[in-house]
């Protein structure tokens, strides 16, 4: 399978992501198409992952289908040829869906169970991570007291999401809606976390997006539990106080730390190596997780 960086489809384009390209469909469905583009610190880089859009596609279909029980999803199981013709489906076939359309929420649910990342980089300064005061001398990487919604507002392409208070998810949802997210987002994690460490698997943290459908349900929608949108670390090399080995795309965060990069764009150039070893991360954690 070729590297997908561009899509080009016969269907109106309504939005080019960081890593989606989402189509029109009609009044009730629209076409989602996980590419290879590759984003770290909000920013898109030139460099493509070979297979990653199709490892994306399919982890996110696997837990989409695993957490039904706790909130219905976006997913029609429409098939592509449905809306497509025969060259286009060959184009995205493995890396499309046909989804609902709904009214997304305007934050990301980020669920932390361990303190790494921005949150250590909080911690170590006041003593907080996002505003919550936690318990004192925590090591990295540490597995926090209890599982943390940390919301954060959604930013537009090229711009940094910002963290937010529970106070100000009420502010823009309303206080029950707020709590529905909030209520569904430590469920998904914990039923998550729990499933993947079975397999091998920490989810370090994650993020959750959600939309309200026709008759205002909430409904979980773009990706979920994907190595895109999560921490996902080795179980049998986790060491408290270490940087874990990690599934996700955190090879490619830490090599970029080692730069004189303001993690504005341009994006730098990545090295082969980098690359090769971020494509296998995202197909050994596909491997781990659907064996």
């Amino acid at each position: 399978m070729e590297t997908l960086f561009e899509t080009n489809l016969s269907l109106p384009l309504i939005q080019k992501g960081k890593v989606r390209d989402i189509y029109d469909i009609d009044d009730r469905r629209m076409l989602i198409v996980t590419t290879d583009r590759l984003s770290a610190f909000d920013v898109v880089f030139d460099d493509g992952i070979a297979k990653k859009g199709a490892v994306l596609t399919s982890v996110a279909n696997f837990w989409f289908d695993k957490t039904q029980h706790i909130i219905p999803n976006h997913l029609t199981h429409e098939p592509l040829n449905s809306v497509l013709n025969d060259q286009e489906v060959e184009q995205v076939e493995g890396r499309a869906i046909i989804v609902k359309k709904l009214k997304p929420l305007a934050l990301e649910a980020i669920v932390r169970g361990y303190i790494i990342g921005s949150g250590w980089k909080d911690y170590q300064n006041t003593g907080k991570m996002c505003g919550i005061t936690l318990p004192k001398n925590l090591k990295l990487a540490q597995k926090l007291p209890d599982v943390m919604f940390t919301p954060s507002s959604k930013a537009a392409v090229g711009e940094h999401d910002e963290n937010i208070d529970f106070a100000t998810t009420v502010a823009i949802l309303g206080e029950d809606m707020a709590q529905q997210v909030k209520q569904a987002s430590l469920a998904l994690y914990r039923f998550a976390a729990e499933f993947a460490l079975e397999r091998g698997i920490i989810i370090a943290d994650t993020k959750f997006e959600f939309g309200l459908d026709e008759n205002n349900t909430l409904t979980l929608m773009d990706e979920v539990l994907t190595p895109d949108s999560s921490r996902f670390w080795s179980a049998k090399d986790y060491q408290v106080g270490e940087s874990p080995q990690s599934f996700d795309k955190q090879i490619v965060r830490d090599y970029l730390e080692t730069l004189d990069w303001n993690k504005a764009p341009p994006a730098p150039k990545l090295p082969q190596n980098i690359i090769e070893k971020t494509a296998n991360k995202y197909q050994q954690v596909q491997q781990l997780l659907m064996q």
